[in-house]
């Protein structure tokens, strides 16, 4: 119910995404590469090459990246991929702007990146999740690293915000300690809600406008 939304918002913009994806990919804060076989098996990547940081946590012991970086360079010459790809890890850079910057460094011209980032969520990672993006402000970075053709999008408005609190309401606050058989009942009947919400929400337009609500951004950008 937790991650219900986001997991599968993510998985609906990158669909919509893959005919911008080709060739050479670098996964940026692969983690545990969990779109790397989607990816392979349904664009023109031809080879995924998985990179994350130094020391960064372990979501799964028999998954490892090819590369890891200190957040500063990344270990491959300029122009080296074709596209780049990174979720759900810009806002655990203390300097998005160094992570962005060296992205561009490796893009061969017409590359594309693209990617993701939460902006309703709980905090995760502790201490290392830093920022909560608008479109306004994520797409400030790429224009300062250099990017052009930005689209940005949102991942869910109103509708799939309050299905996902919901969600991380049940599951992650202290209500998820309660009596099993309360917390049941209660499940049960919030479900019903949060199915309705979320069909109302997969149908929603969300405009960047004066009082919108997001559950996070996805977007596109080229190295010119």
């Amino acid at each position: 119910m937790d991650i219900y939304i986001v997991r599968t918002s993510i998985l609906k913009s990158l669909t919509q995404s893959l005919h911008c994806l080709k060739g050479e990919l670098l996964d940026i804060g692969c983690g545990k590469m969990p779109y790397r076989d989607y990816i392979l098996n349904n664009s023109a990547v031809e080879k995924y090459i998985g990179l994350d940081i130094q020391n960064a946590l372990k979501y799964d012991q028999n998954v490892t990246p090819d590369f890891t970086w200190d957040g500063k360079k990344m270990p491959f010459d300029k122009e080296t991929f074709d596209c780049a790809f990174g979720t759900e890890v810009l806002e655990h850079c203390p300097e998005p702007e160094v992570v962005l910057n060296e992205t561009w460094r490796v893009l061969k011209p017409g590359g594309t990146f693209f990617f993701t980032v939460p902006f309703l969520w709980n905090l995760h990672e502790v201490p290392h999740d830093e920022y909560r993006y608008t479109p306004f402000s994520m797409k400030r970075h790429l224009i300062n690293t250099g990017f052009t053709n930005i689209q940005i999008h949102a991942l869910g408005g109103w509708h799939l915000a309050m299905a996902q609190m919901i969600g991380l309401w049940l599951k992650r606050s202290p209500i998820s300690r309660v009596n099993s058989i309360q917390k049941r009942l209660l499940s049960k009947f919030l479900m019903a809600f949060m199915k309705k919400l979320i069909r109302i929400g997969e149908k929603e337009k969300v405009h960047f406008t004066e009082g919108q609500m997001i559950t996070g951004l996805y977007g596109l950008a080229v190295k010119p």
